[in-house]
């Protein structure tokens, strides 16, 4: 009995041991990547079916008005640079959307340090983790969200990239553009232990 309690204890502080190892790996990965992303956040009034209609609408206003801020060889302290100086410009476009909806909310637009789950898009998925982010409020921003990247503009309208020519860019490395797009479901386990992780970081502070 004693034995076989000892085995138990043995694996659990193993399993415990690599679960950090590899949490650690994966809070290095994922700290790397947000350094070269900015991601792109919509947070709808509230969860009203009109609301998140009106969400989307206004998505694709602001889409359509940072299609044309980055040249091509810009970098991520370029992009920062340039969403941070338009602003205004970008609360304009929202604002439009919603002033010809029919609504009278307020939008806010920020470039800001959010906290992200894990996220699986088309051909990549990004890790849980804090990212800068251009966030888009709609009124009192209460409802479900919407979220992508702004740059690399892998989710920006007609600018849009592929992860292969953001990469071919210098926007990411071979082995930050593997971790987000590589062929087999691993990577989002991978993602989920550290979306775990994090979790249990914030549980015990």
């Amino acid at each position: 009995m004693d034995r076989s309690l000892k085995i138990w204890e043995l694996s659990l502080l193993m399993g415990i041991l690599f679960s950090l190892i590899v949490g650690t790996w994966l809070t290095e990965e994922q700290t790397a990547l947000a350094d070269t992303v900015i991601r792109f956040h919509v947070v709808a009034n509230s969860n009203t079916e009109a609301d998140q209609l009106l969400k989307l609408a206004v998505r694709d206003g602001v889409l359509a008005e940072v299609d044309t801020f980055y040249p091509p060889d810009a970098t991520i302290d370029e992009a920062t640079e340039i969403l941070t100086s338009q602003l205004d410009a970008i609360e304009a476009a929202g604002q439009a959307v919603v002033t010809s909806q029919g609504y009278e909310y307020p939008i806010t637009a920020t470039l800001t340090e959010c906290w992200f789950p894990t996220k699986e898009y088309d051909n990549f998925a990004l890790p849980a983790g804090n990212y800068t982010a251009l966030q888009i409020k709609v009124g009192e921003a209460s409802g479900e969200n919407w979220w992508c990247v702004a740059f690399p503009p892998l989710c920006m309208g007609a600018a849009t990239e592929t992860i292969e020519e953001a990469t071919t860019a210098g926007h990411f490395t071979e082995k930050q553009s593997a971790l987000m797009t590589e062929d087999s479901d691993q990577y989002v386990l991978k993602f989920k232990a550290l979306e775990l992780l994090g979790a249990l970081q914030h549980a015990f502070k």
